[in-house]
């Protein structure tokens, strides 16, 4: 069974994260870049996660898991033990809530990725929960490989996107047009020349 990929729009949604070792705390750093409203639920956390409460950043409930934990939640996160994971993933499944189990692919019904976020691009790698080690160091490999002027291309390719959206261009001829575009950048470039 293949994975569908797919990149989620967590601002402002609430998010679950069980769990408050390291790993949930990296888990809460991407979340917060993502702009979720993140609620941790665990026995003990890190400090780092004890200051974010404190400064109003996430909220915390220091116990365990409870099933009622999961409402009004978009997305959960579990990062605690196998057998809490499993329980997350039980009573979540049950809601039809995605949940993403950290290292655990068992208790997992989504799987995060290796990613690399550089001008306007995001890159996501992943092993369908296999080898997440691997998806990170693929990751780093995409990133040496990855233009640094990648937002060059980004305002090149938004730019001829509203012109093509204008014009009625077909789908199908627009990334040949695109590529037209970008030999024009950096022809430009060469040149010393601003493109047009």
């Amino acid at each position: 069974m293949q994975l569908f990929p797919l990149f989620l729009k967590l601002a402002g949604r609430q998010v679950l994260v069980v769990g408050g070792g390291p790993v949930a705390a990296a888990k809460v750093a991407s979340l917060r870049e993502a702009g979720a409203a993140i609620a941790v639920v665990a026995p003990e956390v890190q400090p780092a996660l004890a200051e974010l409460a404190a400064a109003g950043k996430i909220s915390i409930a220091r116990r365990s898991f409870e099933a009622a934990d999961l409402g009004g939640v978009w997305l959960v996160v579990a990062a605690a033990t196998p057998e809490v994971n499993r329980g997350v993933a039980a009573a979540a499944e049950s809601q039809r809530l995605f949940v993403l189990a950290v290292d655990d692919p068992t208790a997992a019904s989504a799987y995060g990725a290796g990613a690399l976020r550089r001008g306007g691009v995001t890159v996501a790698v992943s092993t369908d929960g296999r080898a997440p080690a691997l998806a990170g160091l693929l990751r780093e490999g995409l990133e040496a490989v990855l233009p640094e002027d990648i937002e060059d291309w980004t305002a090149t390719a938004e730019s001829e996107r509203a012109r093509w959206r204008a014009d009625g261009a077909p789908m199908a001829e627009r990334r040949p047009l695109l590529l037209n575009a970008l030999n024009r950048l950096y022809e430009s470039k060469k040149n010393g020349k601003v493109a047009p």
